[in-house]
């Protein structure tokens, strides 16, 4: 417990100063960009014969606010606003604060992100065993194959080939949205129905897509370990082949729960193009439109939450495989 304790102490302070840096950042970065929502949006009442001083008033009561002072002391209220979890108000939704359309945006993305995901590994780590039991084999050279075509194929790719195959070609799943208009929201059998059919392509695109390195990693993993020793103690001493093949599966995995945490993180980010291709509003898209508005405020959330993500996956990785190989554990203890 101690151990862990140290560990997770450590990782806090790390993550939090990864977070702060990242942070600065994209604040330096988003202020940056060319363009002014709130300054085009004066421009144009004033041009259609308001006074300046109610245009400034109008804009600031229809976004909430307005950017005043220098660019320190706009940082410096910024970070005082995250410090209250208060991550401001949004250009191109007016009225609404980022939190609130950054957390109705991220269940679009974390759903389908983790069922992909989790359908990947799962598939991934058994077709990966096969393949090293029968790498000598026709089924193993197919299924190593298999793998690495899928793991070289951009995930962009993947989605536009499923995009144009089954809502062009095979036109049996919808193109975009999260469900169909013409349902009323609720828990019917109809609704869920709807929601499963629009996440579809978006969830099959993600386990596609990380199917390959799963196979090609639980492979190499299961190699390696079927070279221990302890692996061929067991055979000499006339074990069982079901309980050596479920020693190997148990340290051959070890790894792979690592990578998962991981991989769970980083597919935030590359959420931005599957969402985008299939029109699927999630975290990806909602970044891609508050870029083209200038939402410097969302900007700034989206890239501070994707942040977050990464560094919890870190997190949760490095405590995880603690936890799971006593190894590890016993090494910090040593220590």
């Amino acid at each position: 417990m101690a151990v862990l304790l140290r560990r997770f102490a450590g990782h806090v302070a790390r993550g939090f100063v990864m977070i702060l840096v990242v942070t600065t950042i994209s604040f330096l970065i988003i202020r940056s960009v060319p363009g002014d929502p709130l300054a085009a949006r004066y421009q144009k009442l004033v041009e259609q014969g308001m006074a300046p001083d109610a245009a400034q008033r109008a804009v600031e009561a229809l976004y909430g606010f307005t950017p005043k002072g220098s660019l320190w002391e706009q940082y410096v209220d910024y970070m005082g606003g995250l410090a209250h979890l208060d991550l401001g108000q949004s250009l191109s939704v007016p009225g609404a604060g980022v939190s609130t359309v950054l957390f109705s945006a991220a269940k679009w993305t974390v759903i389908p992100v983790l069922a992909g995901t989790l359908l990947s590994f799962l598939a991934g780590v058994v077709m990966g065993v096969y393949a090293a039991i029968r790498r000598t084999g026709v089924l193993g050279d197919l299924l190593a194959v298999s793998g690495s075509l899928l793991h070289g194929v951009p995930q962009y790719v993947l989605a536009l080939l499923l995009g144009a195959i089954f809502t062009t070609l095979v036109p049996i799943l919808p193109a975009g949205g999260t469900a169909d208009i013409m349902i009323d929201p609720g828990f019917t059998a109809g609704y869920i129905g709807s929601l499963v059919q629009h996440a579809t392509l978006p969830v099959v695109t993600y386990a596609l897509a990380g199917y390959g390195g799963w196979i090609l990693a639980m492979k190499s993993s299961v190699v390696t370990v079927l070279g221990d020793d302890f692996i061929l103690a067991a055979e000499l001493r006339g074990m069982k082949r079901s309980i050596v093949f479920r020693y190997v599966a148990r340290n051959a995995i070890l790894p792979l729960f690592t990578i998962l945490a991981l991989s769970l993180g980083l597919l935030f980010g590359g959420a931005i193009f599957i969402e985008r291709i299939f029109n699927y509003p999630g975290l990806g898209l909602m970044l891609i439109d508050s870029v083209n508005n200038r939402d410097y405020s969302l900007m700034g959330g989206a890239f501070l939450l994707i942040t977050a993500a990464v560094v919890v996956a870190n997190i949760a990785a490095d405590l995880l495989y603690t936890v799971i190989d006593p190894r590890v554990r016993s090494g910090g203890e040593a220590a």
